[in-house]
């Protein structure tokens, strides 16, 4: 069963991944859902394991930055509620 979620992506970022996209002849929701799987298959323990870089390096400008942060919870959701205040 498909369920719908809202993401937000720079729009640039958006017009490419949907170019790429439709070079594989597929959706953007099923190229996001491809990745989705992959990245929850268990096999990979750190985002930097991903074999996705090829295709970041394809779809983003410039170099590939992965920021963490090391918060909490608590923290997290609440920058998330304040950001969506703005």
């Amino acid at each position: 069963m498909d369920a719908k979620i809202t993401l937000s992506f720079d729009e640039k970022v958006i017009q490419k991944a949907k170019e790429f996209a439709a070079k594989n002849n597929m959706s953007l929701s099923r190229l996001t859902e491809h990745f989705y799987r992959n990245i929850t298959s268990g096999h990979y323990k750190h985002l930097e394991d991903i074999p996705i870089a090829d295709w970041v390096n394809e779809v983003a400008e410039g170099e590939v930055v992965y920021l963490r942060k090391n918060r909490s919870r608590k923290e997290t959701r609440k920058e998330y509620f304040e950001s969506r205040k703005k």
